[in-house]
């Protein structure tokens, strides 16, 4: 039987290599750490702590500011220095606790806790979401949310999204190896919710390490199953993930429910395991550091807040002053304006290059080559999206099925014209969304 895979997609050189054999070090900040009210899709958390007030490692510090939302914990303990604006990763100025870390990482006293087969429904749901867990992989969706579908009884798969696909990061692939068991009790847990889902960890075949570590785990466990996908770009799109593993479609206007499915990142599995089982909030995630400007790449766990400049520090360095800082992998992540950014819970990595390779090649005419459509995952027609995007004809733009485009940015990667595709046609969607928003 075949890998598991979808139509189109890409073949990067991943980078894997600078970082995937460095195991997961523990790094403690000495700073200030800055905590943003928004690391989450949905309202910001409110401050619940004051100038001067001193905090634990593991107190909420901000509650969450409406359903979809999520709360924030201290992950230090120390002074609160105040309500302050800060760069997030993505270079925009957000409002942001500040905390002056005594480095005594003194801890709260955590509630008792009783075992899974002792936990209702909604005790777990409620655990999870005053644990402030949310999509780790990037998105940052509240998970309790996610997990309180209007039709809990048609929910069919649990999909753990161990692909990993985007080149360079590796931090999901050390937690499968190093935190397996925690892994898989994260899954678990979901599955307490939805009793006629089965569990699926859904892994590229170029990490057939994860593989055998999986099945070995899971063994015992009529409800889960390990399944290997193709290694392919963008193998972990969740649309293109929920294709490969079901065979079931959805599009723009369709959840993951309405195909019957749960998606969930390996980072928020196991913290959805430290909320239920060890009954801990969210507090630290692991990030890596890589490029070929970094002198000792690594995976690293880290304390939310922290500054990526002391990540930067933890892998010895720069090995030369690098041209270009990306915080999430070189696909789909942000160009950072600066290292002075916290870590935040959808933190999977900072990368820095030598080069600047995207601006050195400026954009040519299109050549119709058909390349672009050939590679996209959702069989749409981006060099002609683009058109509209750069003409801004949002009415022809829609039509054309603009709104469909997961930004994996194939497109722009496969063009020999060297068009900013994925750009212009995300820049379009998000006008496009907003305005459909508003209607």
């Amino acid at each position: 039987m075949g890998l598991l895979t979808f139509k189109g997609g890409i073949h990067p050189n991943d980078g894997k290599s600078l970082a995937k054999d460095q195991p997961i070090t523990q790094i403690l900040p000495k700073g200030q750490l800055v905590y943003p009210l928004s690391q989450h899709i949905g309202a910001p958390a409110t401050p619940v702590v004051k100038k001067g007030e001193h905090v634990l490692k593991g107190q909420v510090i901000a509650e969450a500011g409406g359903f979809v939302s999520a709360p924030v914990y201290a992950s230090v303990s120390g002074i609160v220095k105040g309500l302050e604006q800060h760069f997030n990763p993505a270079g925009s100025k957000v409002e942001c606790i500040v905390i002056e870390n005594d480095e005594e990482y003194k801890e709260v006293e955590y509630e008792p806790v009783k075992p899974l087969s002792e936990l209702s429904n909604d005790e777990i749901l409620t655990k999870i979401g005053n644990a402030g867990v949310v999509g780790m992989g990037g998105a940052g969706f509240p998970t309790k949310v996610k997990l309180s579908p209007k039709e809990p009884e048609k929910i069919e798969y649990i999909i753990a999204n161990c692909a990993e696909c985007e080149p360079y990061i590796t931090a999901d692939y050390r937690r499968m190896l190093e935190n397996t068991e925690e892994l898989v009790s994260g899954m678990k847990v979901i599955l307490s919710l939805f009793p006629k889902a089965k569990g699926v960890f859904a892994v590229e075949d170029n990490k057939k390490d994860c593989i055998e570590k999986l099945s070995k785990a899971t063994a015992d466990e009529p409800r889960i199953e390990v399944k290997a996908l193709m290694t392919k770009y963008p193998q972990g799109a969740e649309r293109q993930l929920i294709y490969a593993v079901t065979r079931r479609a959805i599009n723009s206007t369709m959840l993951p429910a309405d195909a019957g499915c749960i998606v969930d990142n390996v980072e928020t599995m196991i913290a959805i395991h430290r909320a239920v089982i060890e009954g801990k909030p969210l507090m630290e995630r692991i990030v890596t550091v890589s490029g070929d400007a970094v002198e000792h790449p690594g995976n690293f766990k880290v304390l939310l807040g922290t500054n990526h400049r002391e990540l930067i520090e933890a892998a010895g360095g720069f090995k030369e002053a690098p041209q270009k800082l990306i915080s999430g992998g070189p696909m789909m992540g942000f160009a950072m304006v600066s290292l002075d950014a916290p870590v935040t819970k959808t933190s999977s990595s900072i990368l820095a290059f030598k080069e600047d390779i995207v601006s050195k090649a400026p954009a040519t005419a299109c050549i119709n080559c058909g390349r672009c459509v050939e590679v996209c995952p959702s069989r749409i027609i981006p060099s002609r999206l683009a058109d509209y995007a750069e003409r801004m004809d949002e009415e022809s733009f829609t039509k054309l099925h603009g709104l469909e485009c997961v930004e994996c940015g194939s497109c722009s990667y496969v063009c020999p014209a060297k068009r900013q595709l994925k750009q212009a046609i995300g820049s379009m969607r998000k006008i496009a969304l907003a305005n459909k928003r508003k209607k």
